[in-house]
């Protein structure tokens, strides 16, 4: 045997990522016609794990049109027609600022199927972050709006 050895190591550096998780679905309840509908969608959640020095980003939200039946005027509530509030986070990890979109009720605002909205963001720190919030939807259902169970689509992307 010599005096010394060598081992030769290796090891493997990831390239992280930044995800959102949002609820599969959502029963936001009932309401009347010409009254207003209020459901928490679920928590929502941001894993930024890019280890970036920079680890900022923006959570924004969108909404399809929601519809029942054969999707006539009066089967039809528009995104502009439901509010959203994200309110506070409800956990966090790791160093920066965390934002609200929209703190309080009374800050909640209309979602759009183009525009999107901001719902939270991060700015400042570096390395990992994650941040969860559970946000609230106030759906203005329209005076003319028939009986029916009403299904659209509630997306949160990051940039």
């Amino acid at each position: 045997a010599a005096p010394t050895d060598t081992t030769d190591s290796t090891f493997e550096v990831l390239v992280g990522t930044l995800d959102v998780v949002t609820p599969a679905t959502a029963d936001l309840g009932t309401g009347d016609t010409g009254g207003t509908i209020t459901g928490a969608l679920g928590t929502v959640t941001v894993d930024d794990s890019r280890g970036a020095a920079d680890a900022s980003w923006t959570a924004s939200v969108t909404a399809t049109v929601f519809q029942t039946g054969g999707g006539s005027p009066e089967e039809t509530v528009l995104p502009s027609e439901i509010d959203y509030w994200s309110g506070p986070a409800t956990a966090t990890t790791g160093t920066g600022t965390f934002t609200p979109g929209q703190a309080a009720a009374g800050d909640a605002q209309p979602l759009d199927s183009t525009t999107p909205l901001t719902a939270f963001t991060h700015s400042g720190g570096t390395g990992g972050n994650t941040a969860e919030w559970n946000p609230t939807l106030v759906v203005n259902v329209p005076l003319d709006s028939i009986a029916g169970e009403y299904t659209g689509t509630v997306t949160h992307s990051l940039a």
